[in-house]
């Protein structure tokens, strides 16, 4: 749980930096050092803000860009529009506000309407088209205790990727399929999921963006697969786990970030970004993003 010291010392934090800002904006001539410090870096999924972009998705977007954010993961594509922006007006507005779209989660996608999904995230601006979960029917989340699974045909659901993938190869964008903890889970045939996916799909055209929180919810080590699998994790979701096992911002919980950023290069990533699915003891999301981004800094996320 966020403690109230940090959280002010926080708030000090932002309201001194938008005090230098402004002082900064004064000057004509900035010094390389401020520009360096001003630039931005990091992404964040867009998912942590949902409920603020459903009804300010230009307010919230711009808030991204101001806490310092260069990129984000969007996860709000619905009747041809990105937060009710059409995929032209979506990429114009970014970058006014020199925001990047570098990747989209298109949990709707099938084999029918993936040409579509494709053209529409290439004139947004992605790169990245992430399958978040299995596709096609084989995801469940049981209703009474949320948890999530999959259904046991692995090797359909590898096919489906497998296609998905060239299709987005064959029109420039980069396929990726997205992690919670079932798929590090055994299924009643004994498989493993994710060692399945990795071993069965073609790496020219599937790659994977890990999610470091559900892998450690899982009890696997991300080191071990980058190690039996390098180079293939060309993304991260970077969240922390606090001590009742539960979403937190990042630097507040178990999580060894410095461990695995060690081994960044190894695993092949390219991007990262910031989420946290749900938020507690009043925090709201705006401001976990901030927290996350601040910690980010200190562990040495450029």
């Amino acid at each position: 749980m966020l403690k109230i010291p940090i959280y002010l010392s926080l708030i000090a934090v932002i309201v001194l930096t938008s005090c230098k800002e402004t002082s900064n904006s004064a000057k004509t001539d900035p010094t390389p050092e401020e520009v360096i410090e001003n630039k931005n870096f990091g992404g964040v999924a867009l998912y942590t803000l949902r409920e603020e972009l459903a009804t300010e998705p230009q307010k919230t977007l711009m808030q991204a860009s101001k806490i310092g954010y260069q990129y984000v993961e969007a996860a709000g594509y619905e009747k041809g529009k990105f937060y009710g922006m059409s995929p032209e007006e979506f990429k114009d507005y970014m970058n006014s506000i020199d925001l990047e779209p570098r990747s989209s989660h298109m949990s709707m996608a099938t084999l029918d309407n993936i040409d579509t999904l494709i053209q529409d995230v290439k004139n947004a601006g992605f790169k990245y088209f992430v399958m978040p979960i299995p596709p096609m029917g084989h995801f469940q989340v049981n209703i009474e205790t949320k948890v999530m699974s999959m259904d046991s045909e692995v090797e359909v659901v590898t096919e489906i990727l497998n296609i998905m993938g060239e299709k987005c190869f064959n029109a420039g964008l980069e396929f990726l399929y997205h992690n919670h903890n079932f798929e590090f889970v055994p299924n009643e045939n004994g498989i493993v999921p994710m060692d399945y996916f990795l071993a069965n799909t073609n790496p020219k055209y599937v790659n994977f963006e890990m999610d470091l929180y559900w892998v450690t919810k899982a009890g696997a080590d991300p080191l071990t697969y980058f190690e039996k699998y390098p180079g293939r994790f060309k993304a991260w979701h970077i969240k922390d786990m606090d001590d009742q096992g539960r979403f937190a911002p990042v630097g507040t919980g178990s999580i060894d970030f410095n461990r695995i950023l060690a081994k960044k290069e190894l695993s092949g990533m390219e991007c990262y970004f910031v989420e946290q699915d749900a938020t507690f003891d009043g925090l709201a999301p705006i401001e976990a993003v901030t927290i996350s981004h601040e910690a980010i800094k200190n562990i040495g996320f450029e």
